[in-house]
């Protein structure tokens, strides 16, 4: 095991337990005020807890239980943080940036020179070298601050949003970097982007209100969410309730009939995934249809690119701007929300609950 984490900070409601294997990337994922950057901080020593533990490949980074009082300074811990924001020094050059790192640890100049070069290939940009950071664009600096965040060679990465102030256009390439130089290397990634997660996460891991909430492989996690921040996330509708031979009866006592084969029995918590895509609405009952239909009140109609989501306090819908004109769609009235037993997949869900008052929980903006 590379990382131990046991902390509490009671100010702020945090107390999280967690490991991370060697060579192990994960991603945190959570709204706003979860625990997130607590957590990268108290890594990087920056926040100190008020008890705990954490232990990084054989090296106690700090110990706070029972009247214990360890606590490794930042700058030795073997530990680097990537943040959104580049932060080159201006007066450097790339070559002298990235070396930066190398010479904090004692190497001397031309060593550190030597690992600089290195980590500059591995970002595809040794043409910078001679640069100062003025002469970069946005992508191209993030690319350097990799480099230096690599350089000294640490036991942890932590990046914190890496890819969140990057252009769109830009965003694609860098994280094409970040896969090739994390392969095997211990990281925790905080990001709100689900590309980022599937792309670089072999683990995520979501926190909610300074606790761990969810967590699993990325891919089993976003796919099947027990929580309505991580079906949100995933842009899928989520349901919990329990379930029945033909489907499962939700907490807001409907009843949903699934086609899709699922392993949860009869009796036992169930949550169940629609995607909005799946979603259509009208301003009809649905006598006699063979789909699930549910009668709520519109929220909001929201665009996304080429399509519009309906929102309702139930489910939500994907729809092209011209079948929300043709059904003449608004805001304030109810309408009916269908969707097919195919589109319906159930799986186990432990202890999974809506939000106290909630219905089913509708994939949010």
């Amino acid at each position: 095991m590379t990382l131990t984490f046991s902390a509490t900070v009671a100010e702020r409601g945090f107390e999280v337990d967690l490991q991370v294997d060697a060579g192990e990337t994960i991603a945190v994922l959570g709204p706003n005020g979860a625990g997130k950057s607590t957590l990268l901080n108290i890594l990087a020593g920056l926040v100190h807890p008020d008890t705990g533990a954490a232990e990084l490949d054989g090296r106690m980074l700090f110990d706070l239980t029972d009247g214990a009082k360890v606590w490794t300074p930042p700058y030795t811990r073997g530990v680097s943080t990537l943040t959104q924001d580049a932060d080159l020094f201006p007066h450097l050059s790339v070559l002298e940036n990235v070396a930066f790192s190398a010479r904090s640890k004692g190497i001397r100049k031309a060593e550190a020179h030597e690992i600089a070069r290195h980590w500059l290939g591995e970002v595809d940009a040794v043409d910078f070298a001679t640069r100062r950071p003025a002469q970069l664009s946005g992508g191209q600096a993030q690319r350097i601050a990799i480099a230096r965040a690599l350089a000294s060679d640490p036991k942890l990465l932590l990046l914190d949003e890496p890819l969140a102030a990057l252009d769109i256009a830009v965003a694609p390439a860098i994280r094409r970097t970040l896969l090739r130089v994390l392969r095997d290397r211990t990281a925790i990634i905080v990001t709100h982007d689900i590309l980022d997660a599937l792309t670089l996460a072999d683990r995520v891991v979501v926190l909610g209100f300074g606790h761990i909430i969810e967590q699993g492989p990325t891919r089993q996690t976003l796919e099947r969410p027990r929580t309505a921040f991580t079906a949100g996330l995933a842009a899928l509708n989520l349901l919990t309730g329990v379930r029945t031979r033909g489907g499962m009866t939700t907490d807001a006592g409907l009843e949903i009939v699934s086609t899709v084969a699922s392993d949860a029995p009869v009796g036992s918590r169930v949550a169940a995934t629609v995607r909005p895509t799946d979603v259509s609405v009208s301003f009809a009952a649905l006598v006699g249809s063979r789909s699930n239909s549910v009668t709520a009140g519109i929220l909001d109609l929201e665009p996304r690119g080429d399509i519009i989501r309906v929102r309702s306090e139930v489910i939500s819908a994907d729809l092209t701007p011209t079948a929300v004109a043709d059904a003449q769609i608004s805001t304030g009235t109810n309408a009916t929300f269908s969707f097919a037993p195919d589109a319906v997949t159930i799986y186990p869900a432990g202890d999974a609950r809506p939000s106290p008052g909630a219905a089913p929980t509708a994939a949010p903006a």
